[in-house]
């Protein structure tokens, strides 16, 4: 199979990226396939117009809760402009799978996101160094009790085999000798009684008398070392390149990938000194990417299948700007403090978070160290009925839902809806073809003769051989139903 520079820049934009929009496809194949890496690579360039300070969404107590700075992840990936930046948060929010089911605090987990976006794309070392100081990190696995007379092993095991070596490549030795070197890491003024979670203002502390400064030996080396340096060791591992460019090849890309592929990539990768930003580049580059194994091979994730499609619809650039206009011209409510001009703009981020996480992908909730599984395990039978029931979600008015709170502002008594019109994209031709056209089109989405027949006949059967204003939603609702149960939507 051979692909087309069109083929391979859309199959570049649903890996890279959240999805190959109309508008992307356009924004990024002007230069081709050579400028669309360059510029999906090159995001600093391009204004973060997703920069919202969570105490805007605070209380009249100034608290706030782990709910919004979820909201707020999840609004960063529909309204981004810098798709990979967002896409590699994801990654590294997996690989470092920390969860707020233990990490209550919403600002530490805010930071913590903030830290593995921060250091997405720079060297590996600068980001491992940072994200094991994280306050969320050492809370998640027990490093504030890691001290020189009773070393924890949590953080030491799983920075070996999850983080960087992978399974089979150390001893139990090697983790028990490492632990010692990160004794004394805590956060905040130390250790508290009844071990309670870090709090917001709380950053990484080192307390030296707290810390096993005696002789330690990790994978053949010997040295008074500490935590810092136990990292670096880490680092220095060719094991540790070619794990991490397993992983991120099988994130992107496919499962199971060639041993010689990984030798190529990981050779590159750790000439570079573990440079995340050229590692990218050489997956994008390769041209085992384009292969007939990695087109449309991919199951999508929840967050894959729901981003996707709000961004397709344009209802991301929307969102943004009823957020600016919120900030602008708050409408404070008087009992409780809320800016609910806000809460409402921020509604297809809520929807997205919400039914992602009916569908088993919860932002900041990672089910446990080692991450979400991915591939087949994604579709369920009643997975698969969330995803159907998204479409009453993305277009307005759709049946109604329960919700946690009935007085949510965000959704009524229907629940959060991403609330996107179907009329306007119908406009220039409202016959149920025309529909079935444009819905495919807009969703990125090829099918036969016969199932196109068929998304036909639903939309005349649900609006008619015309379609109004007034069928227009009911009818979009009825034909993204059955688009989004088929397999060909599953996969990316």
């Amino acid at each position: 199979m051979v692909l087309s520079e069109q083929e391979k820049i859309g199959h570049l934009l649903r890996r890279f990226g959240f999805g190959a929009s109309e508008a992307e496809l356009a924004y990024y194949g002007k230069n081709g396939l050579a400028g669309a890496i360059t510029a999906l690579l090159d995001y600093e360039k391009i204004e973060d117009v997703c920069e919202v300070d969570p105490m805007a969404f605070s209380n009249g107590k100034n608290v706030v809760n782990l709910r919004v700075v979820q909201n707020l992840f999840a609004m960063r990936l529909i309204g981004t402009q810098r798709p990979l930046e967002e896409k590699m948060t994801l990654f590294w929010h997996n690989h470092f799978a920390t969860s707020s089911a233990k990490v209550e605090n919403a600002f530490v987990m805010y930071n913590h996101i903030n830290t593995l976006r921060k250091y997405s794309l720079g060297k590996f070392n600068v980001l491992l160094e940072a994200i094991s100081k994280d306050p969320g990190m050492i809370y998640w696995l027990d490093g504030q009790e890691n001290v020189a007379a009773h070393p924890n092993e949590n953080f030491a095991r799983e920075v070996m085999e999850l983080f960087t070596l992978g399974i089979g490549n150390y001893s139990e030795k090697d983790v028990q000798e490492s632990a010692r070197c990160y004794t004394g890491w805590t956060y905040g003024r130390g250790l508290r009684a009844n071990d309670t979670s870090p709090k917001r203002i709380d950053q990484f502390r080192f307390f030296v008398d707290r810390h096993d400064r005696g002789v330690k030996t990790v994978l053949g080396e010997t040295g008074n070392l500490n935590g810092e340096e136990m990292l670096m060791l880490l680092c220095k591992q060719k094991q540790t390149a070619k794990f991490i460019t397993r992983k991120l090849w099988s994130w992107f890309a496919y499962e199971d990938p060639e041993e010689t592929l990984i030798e190529r990539l990981s050779n590159g990768f750790y000439a570079s000194n573990l440079d995340v930003r050229a590692l990218v580049r050489s997956v994008m580059e390769s041209p085992e990417f384009y292969s007939e194994r990695a087109f449309r091979k991919v199951i999508k994730n929840p967050l894959d299948f729901t981003v996707s499609t709000v961004r397709q619809l344009g209802m991301g650039q929307v969102m943004i700007e009823r957020l600016k206009d919120s900030i602008a011209n708050p409408q404070i409510n008087e009992q409780n403090g809320l800016n609910l001009s806000m809460i409402r703009a921020l509604s297809p981020a809520q929807t997205s978070f919400s039914s992602s996480k009916s569908m088993g992908m919860e932002l900041m909730a990672p089910p446990d160290v080692s991450g979400w599984r991915t591939g087949s395990y994604w579709i369920t039978s009643a997975t698969m009925v969330e995803r159907m029931k998204w479409a009453d979600k993305l277009f307005a008015g759709g049946p109604a839902g329960n919700t946690q709170n009935p007085a949510n502002p965000l959704g009524g008594n229907r629940g959060p809806q991403v609330g996107a019109q179907a009329f306007p994209l119908f406009a220039a031709d409202p016959s149920p073809a025309g529909v079935v056209k444009t819905l495919t089109s807009i969703f990125d989405v090829s099918f036969s003769a016969a199932k196109i027949a068929g998304l036909v006949e639903t939309a005349q059967n649900e609006g008619g051989t015309q379609i109004t204003q007034r069928t227009a939603n009911a009818t979009a609702r009825a034909v993204c139903k059955l688009i989004f149960a088929s397999p060909e939507f599953q996969m990316m």
